[in-house]
């Protein structure tokens, strides 16, 4: 039983600018801004919606089933798959091209400057979902445009059921665009932003925009997350990080027991509390795939934050 995901496979290239933005950007010059700034620490990581989802799955002994583009340069990144154990039968390379990546640089507030050169992922619509013929669950992650629309179309056509997640790929969409991919997914999951950019977009509450869903899933950082399903909404506490270290990644593994529950069958407390511990599990590590925690370790958290056995 795999579960295919459709999204981004990416580098994340993160400088750090031992200095202020606020110190070196002039706001009475800004409209002939040219500056430069020296960034002595830098580290390249692997990310991308799918190869973070996925990595996420695989340390619940999950199956999935990565469909993505990447570049010429993406050698690294599919040699780390193979070390993971992650097929990459349907990661398609993108001759002329650079996998998708990100280039981010902090100053010593945590603000943030960051480039995204999306590269092979435009081409992500050239993957087609039947190819994937062991898939019995989906979601279609950020990736670029065409390929969402075209991998939320073939996983409803195939009978596949799929949460569509789009993330910080929202925008790209229009009202009725969005609307298209509700009535089309099983399962929809948004962050609180996104979920009122949705609402903004379609002219709908969240309470109608459910009803086009099986579930709809908000997450609330801190706040923890909400599920609206069976007619009722179901509130996801928070589960205490070891350490609050680094954001990046944590949707992703949230979305990761989400996939993980759904395929299990269980129901929605369980399955949003399984997602707000990988999200807590992540969290406390550098970078989107660097936690390495075993199944034992996982069900532990869950028994300490919620005083039951996962499994």
């Amino acid at each position: 039983m795999s579960t295919l995901i459709c999204g981004s496979i990416a580098f994340d290239n993160i400088m750090v600018f031992h200095d202020r933005f606020k110190n070196h950007i002039l706001p009475e010059q800004i409209h002939i801004l040219n500056v430069a700034f020296l960034v002595p620490e830098m580290r390249r990581e692997f990310g991308g919606c799918a190869g973070n989802i996925a990595y996420n799955l695989k340390l619940l002994d999950g199956d999935p089933l990565i469909m993505a583009t990447v570049g010429d340069d993406a050698d690294p990144y599919l040699v780390r798959l193979d070390d993971l154990g992650l097929s990459r039968a349907h990661v398609r390379r993108i001759a002329g091209s650079f996998t998708a990546q990100a280039f981010i640089t902090t100053d010593l507030d945590d603000n943030q400057i960051t480039a995204f050169h999306p590269g092979a992922m435009t081409y992500s619509h050239l993957n087609r979902v039947t190819d994937a013929r062991d898939a019995t669950l989906g979601i279609v992650a950020p990736d670029g445009r065409d390929g969402m629309l075209q991998h939320a179309q073939d996983l409803a056509a195939a009978g596949v059921p799929f949460v569509f997640d789009p993330g910080q790929g929202l925008p790209m969409f229009s009202g009725e665009e969005l609307l298209g991919f509700m009535r089309l997914a099983n399962y929809a999951c948004f962050n609180d932003y996104e979920a009122k950019l949705l609402c903004d977009r379609t002219g709908r509450s969240l309470e109608q925009l459910a009803t086009e869903v099986q579930a709809l899933i908000v997450t609330l950082g801190g706040a923890g997350s909400r599920i609206l399903a069976d007619g009722r909404c179901h509130e996801i506490p928070c589960v205490q990080a070891e350490a609050v270290v680094d954001p990046t990644g944590c949707g992703d593994a949230y979305r990761s027991g989400l996939l993980y529950g759904i395929a299990a069958g269980w129901d929605w407390e369980k399955v949003g509390r399984l997602a707000a511990v990988m999200g807590a599990i992540k969290i406390a590590h550098r970078g989107g795939q660097n936690h390495r925690p075993g199944r034992a370790d996982i069900s532990d958290l869950f028994a300490k934050a919620f005083g039951t056995n996962l499994w």
